[in-house]
């Protein structure tokens, strides 16, 4: 691993370097580490903001999505005057101007079962910043048999949870664990449709984005086989320990889903929160 930094990367990372568990290895590491965000809304944008700022080497946007006047009220890695651009492109524009040592690679996009194939193994780590149940569940189903984790943030109205899945390393509980299968259409609404508290994605990204940087340092206690759910109303956090589904489809000893054949058909666009 390379370990040689420029006057400029010291003086930028140096707060990061101060601390005794990153130090200039973990930095490095930082550097060398691939992140791929899905959806540049109201989750990708803080997440993506923090990870460039922290000076993560490579980071990919998908989204196929164009910025309207009502998503500036939470997503804070556009401006008003690119409404009408896709969120991948506007985004990366600003991760450039925070960090031009960090390489976007943009994306866009519809995160469809051909992308997923394509782009996930590129990366070490999958961020899931969408809210569409199939492009979760497509998202999840990916990053298992493609063997990457993947974090995992929601959010609606006043809440949110969080979770890192790496059921791929035999130990540690897959998304389909959690939710054997998606609920039936319309059951649970959409931030477009109940609506969200712009400072609610800017936390959750945040918490997303220092799970992401965990992995890639190797440091701390990552969500591995934990949910944590906010409530902000009540301002109260609270884990929840998951557990291995043994019946589980997806990472069971006799799991059926083995592709990403039953996701072929599947429309719609990558629906980033907000």
């Amino acid at each position: 691993m390379e370990l040689d930094f420029t006057e400029a990367e010291l003086h930028r990372y140096s707060r990061h370097i101060l601390l005794q568990e990153v130090g200039a290895v973990g930095q490095a590491r930082l550097r060398a580490a691939r992140v791929l965000v899905v959806g540049a809304g109201g989750l990708g944008s803080p997440l993506a903001l923090y990870l460039a700022a922290a000076g993560v080497g490579t980071i990919g946007l998908i989204d196929d999505d164009r910025l309207e006047l009502s998503n500036l009220q939470r997503q804070i890695a556009h401006t008003t005057d690119r409404i009408g651009r896709n969120k991948a492109e506007s985004a990366a524009e600003t991760l450039h101007a925070l960090n031009p040592a960090t390489i976007v690679e943009v994306h866009a996009r519809r995160m469809d079962a051909e992308a997923a194939q394509d782009l996930i193994p590129r990366y070490d780590v999958v961020c899931d910043g969408t809210d569409n149940f199939a492009t979760r569940f497509l998202i999840g189903d990916a990053c298992h048999l493609l063997g990457r984790p993947l974090v995992s943030a929601a959010v609606l109205r006043f809440e949110g949870q969080l979770s890192v899945f790496a059921g791929h390393d035999g130990v540690c509980p897959c998304h389909r664990c959690l939710n054997p299968e998606p609920p039936p259409e319309g059951l649970v609404p959409t931030c477009s449709e109940a609506g969200v508290l712009g400072a609610v994605t800017g936390v959750m990204g945040t918490l997303q984005a220092t799970e992401v940087l965990k992995l890639i340092m190797g440091i701390g206690d990552p969500l591995k086989g934990r949910l944590l759910l906010w409530d902000a109303l009540d301002a109260r956090f609270r884990t929840v320990r998951l557990k291995r589904d043994p019946a589980c489809a997806l990472c069971g000893p006799d799991a059926t889903i083995r592709d990403l054949s039953a996701h072929r058909d599947m429309a719609g666009p990558v629906c980033a929160v907000g």
